[in-house]
């Protein structure tokens, strides 16, 4: 029988990767082999590991066993995690950007973790950390920016103590809210004042700052602007930092090149647009602003969350740290590193017109449904960096809201229930009979993006739900004739099965017109 190599000796972070017994499933949602029937739409949270994916991991694991039989395990991970950096570094198409490092991490909290720390170390007064509202980026990102241990276990660690400082120095936290209490997006001049004040306010004062960019967040929104944040690192080199939280990766080559070649750090997974399996984090650094960081030390408390081998050679701050190993990062980067592959073989003009034919359809569809209500995402404007126009100018994050059919919304109890139900076949608790168009929709397992709470709409607190594109869907638009339409119809399918969904729950709970 066929098995996953992605598991690791050592316990993953934090608890949600683990495999519950009886779903089969992580708190994810996601398997640990390959699921072709499933319509994966959900890259903007998770994805279950394609065949492609599998078969890299389980390639490496081949070697890694081989290796097993004539040296020390720590020496082999230290040396395929440096191949692993320069394999990166190579497919994203950054080859030619001098001294570019990479520090890994176990996911995108962790590299918030050490991004922070790493800033923090090199003033002795106190940071401060500028983020927007966690619940559009992630749930532990605050306590990461702020010092703490995030969740109470950690990739080195079976226990650690939630929420308590982890050592090295408290940095002051601020969060800017980009949507309002309605769920709209709050203007981005506005957004962008907030920060400035924020950051104005640290330095004035004789204190750091690390202002968070994040490129795109949980709803598809960049914020603050990238223009307001290349001003601030050129108004106040030394004392403010950038990092772009770009965990969900979709970023064009062009754009990750503007953003690292302006001096900013740069936070990547492999798991979200790139549709990888989770817990794949990257910590990208332009070499300039490395020549820096590397002689900055870290607290001892970070050995919990990062292994000597997961920074480039020569860096300080691994002194700090044990030469262990960490073999299941390794084999879910190469799996990874299979979808980015396959997605850079695609012509970015080419991926454009996906996107666009993409979001037309999704647009339309939900549009077109009386049930369901698209959260508004602005444009997303990137002209600051000069990188030019690409596919990561367009929308691939489709965030949407269900109401019932008198138009109430559905609270988000009642949207996370739909939820549940979207991954499996619901034709038999729904009594629908075997060939009927409610059938055939209830029958679709889908994967969307989990619930995100964006605030209350009509005096009721709400969350949306996240129809994604991403990597892996583009690549298989391409690998055959009609195969964009069939990449398309799955989009359709997966929303034909929440409207019946949301449909049955409005007449359960009595909420018919």
């Amino acid at each position: 029988a066929a098995r996953s190599p992605l598991g690791s000796s050592i316990p993953p972070s934090p608890g949600w990767i683990a495999i519950d017994p009886v779903r089969g499933t992580s708190r994810y949602g996601c398997g640990p082999l390959p699921d072709p029937q499933l319509l994966s739409y959900g890259s903007a949270t998770a994805s279950t590991i394609s065949t492609a994916g599998f078969a890299a991991a389980e390639r490496q694991r081949q070697r890694l066993l081989l290796f097993d039989r004539y040296r020390p395990r720590a020496v082999t991970y230290r040396l395929e995690m440096q191949r692993l950096r320069g394999d990166l570094i190579e497919a994203c198409g950054l080859g030619d950007l001098p001294g570019l490092e990479i520090v890994f991490a176990a996911s995108g909290t962790d590299l918030h973790l050490l991004a922070a720390q790493l800033v923090r170390a090199g003033n002795p007064a106190m940071l401060r950390a500028v983020m927007i509202e966690p619940g559009e980026t992630g749930s532990g990102v605050a306590a990461a920016l702020w010092g703490r241990h995030f969740n109470a276990r950690a990739a080195f660690a079976d226990s650690v103590p939630e929420g308590m400082l982890i050592g090295g120095g408290e940095v002051e936290l601020a969060t800017l809210s980009i949507r309002s209490a309605e769920g709209t997006p709050r203007p981005a001049a506005t957004i962008d004042a907030d920060a400035e004040l924020l950051v104005t306010q640290a330095v004035s004062a004789g204190r750091p700052a690390l202002l968070t960019l994040c490129d795109v967040s949980k709803t598809g929104m960049i914020a603050p602007s990238p223009d307001l944040a290349l001003r601030l690192l050129r108004r106040w080199p030394g004392m403010v930092q950038v990092l772009v939280d770009a965990c969900q990766c979709r970023l064009s080559a062009a754009t990750l090149r503007a953003y690292l070649g302006a001096g900013c750090l740069v936070a990547a997974t492999g798991s979200k647009f790139l549709a990888g399996p989770t817990f794949s984090g990257a910590l990208l650094v332009p070499g300039d602003l490395a020549r820096d960081l590397r002689e900055h030390r870290l607290p001892k408390g970070l050995a919990a969350y990062s292994a000597a081998a997961d920074w480039p050679a020569g860096w300080r701050a691994a002194e700090a740290l044990e030469d262990v190993a960490n073999f299941g990062l390794l084999l879910r980067w190469e799996a990874a590193l299979a979808e980015l592959r396959g997605f850079r073989a695609v012509p970015d003009p080419a991926v454009a017109v996906f996107c666009k034919i993409f979001a037309a359809a999704v647009g339309s569809r939900i549009g077109a449904e009386p049930l369901l209500q698209a959260l508004p995402v602005p444009p997303l404007d990137r002209r600051a960096l000069g990188a030019g126009a690409s596919w990561d100018r367009l929308q691939t994050i489709f965030p949407f809201i269900m109401r019932h059919a008198d138009g109430v919304p559905f609270s988000r109890a009642e949207t996370d229930q739909v939820y549940r139900q979207l991954a499996l076949d619901v034709r038999e608790p729904l009594g629908l009979t075997t060939g009927t168009p409610a059938a055939d929709a209830a029958a679709w397992r889908c994967q969307l993006g989990q619930p995100v709470a964006c605030g209350t709409i009509d005096g009721v607190p709400v969350s949306a739900l996240r129809l994604c594109n991403g990597a892996r869907l583009v690549q298989a638009a391409f690998a055959g004739p009609d195969q964009g339409a069939r990449v398309v119809a799955g989009a359709m399918a997966a929303l034909d099965k929440v409207a019946l969904l949301a449909r049955r729950q409005s007449r359960s709970a009595g909420r018919l017109r």
